[in-house]
């Protein structure tokens, strides 16, 4: 136990002493305007790129290393099924169409031309009807005959009278069109037809790859002739742009990391020739420094992430190498944030 007691003091008594010499560094370099070093990482952001619908995967156009630019055609599936689809929609889309079109020009000339005739027949045969009655009507009292003449004149009155109001009836039907529950009816069906169309041609669009951005192809992850279900990764894309380097500031530098300060961004693969970049953003809250960031601070102390992006990337960087940041403890005032 004595022992024990021993080591977490020695270790109290370490993380002090390590702690105070970081932020007396801190001061010293701000009293004698010596340029602040931070150490970090290149961040280069991914793309998992995959298909919207499923399908056969028909072509691929890149393999891993390639470089793309946005809008390239990386792949594309078998859009034969997809076709087919296509035209049966579009064959639908147009009988309802023409359905619809008839609905609101309404009933043919020669139809309604044909009802009026018919009305004009009817009203006809009531007029002789009428008359026929009037004639039986008068001699209704003269015999046994008379009265049988009177009640077939009478049914044949009234039979006429009926089928003319038939008639008025189906005339004022064609000359008004259909009814407007039909025409809803059919611009509803016509509607839902357009819109199985587009989505039949955005499953065309979609079954062409194409590239986000402009980035390199880090991995290739299937090959023409299998069957993917939609969002089977396909390709893995690291962006161009942007680029980032992530570091790490202590407590006592934050005065000097502000967003939009200027920077010179070391790496071994271009000695001597730094790149150019500025501070973007600095986060708000404090986190132990990550155990890959080369620095010769006490990796346990509490730091707080800053993001530098890099103005002028090209090739050299790659993902997750070092970087040593400097700048310069007078702020730059002409400087923006990105």
């Amino acid at each position: 136990m004595g022992l024990s007691k021993i080591n977490r003091s020695l270790a109290i008594v370490a993380a002090v002493v390590v702690i105070t010499l970081v932020t007396a560094g801190a001061l010293y370099r701000a009293h004698h305007h010596e340029p602040l070093t931070l150490y970090g990482n290149v961040d280069i952001r991914e793309v998992v790129l995959a298909f919207r619908v499923p399908g056969r995967l028909a072509q691929l156009r890149v393999d891993e290393g390639d470089v793309v630019h946005v809008g390239d055609e990386l792949g594309r599936l078998d859009v034969d099924p997809i076709e087919l689809e296509l035209r049966e929609a579009r064959a639908n889309a147009a009988s309802l169409g023409a359905r619809l079109r008839l609905l609101h020009s309404g009933y043919r000339r020669e139809q309604v031309e044909q009802a009026r005739a018919t009305l004009q027949e009817r009203r006809a045969t009531l007029t002789n009807a009428q008359s026929n009655l009037l004639r039986q009507q008068e001699l209704r009292g003269t015999g046994a005959v008379a009265a049988r003449l009177y009640d077939d004149a009478l049914a044949a009155r009234d039979q006429a009278q009926a089928r003319t109001v038939v008639a008025e009836q189906s005339l004022a039907e064609l000359e008004s069109g259909y009814r407007q529950q039909e025409v809803a009816e059919a611009e509803a069906g016509h509607a839902r037809a357009l819109a199985v169309v587009a989505q039949a041609e955005q499953r065309l669009a979609d079954a062409l790859l194409r590239a986000p951005a402009d980035g390199v192809v880090l991995t290739r992850a299937v090959e023409p002739g299998a069957i993917l279900a939609a969002g089977t990764p396909v390709f893995t894309l690291s962006l161009r742009r942007p680029v980032w380097a992530r570091v790490y500031v202590t407590e006592g530098d934050l005065g000097a990391v502000v967003p939009g300060r200027a920077v010179l961004l070391d790496t071994d693969a271009r000695p001597g020739r730094p790149y150019h970049g500025r501070i973007g953003f600095v986060s708000p809250t404090a986190e132990f420094t990550p155990k890959n960031v080369e620095t010769p601070d006490l990796r346990t102390a509490l730091v707080y992430r800053a993001r530098v992006v890099v103005e002028d990337p090209d090739d050299a960087l790659r993902q997750g190498m070092p970087v040593t940041v400097r700048l310069s403890p007078v702020a730059d005032s002409g400087g923006t944030r990105p």
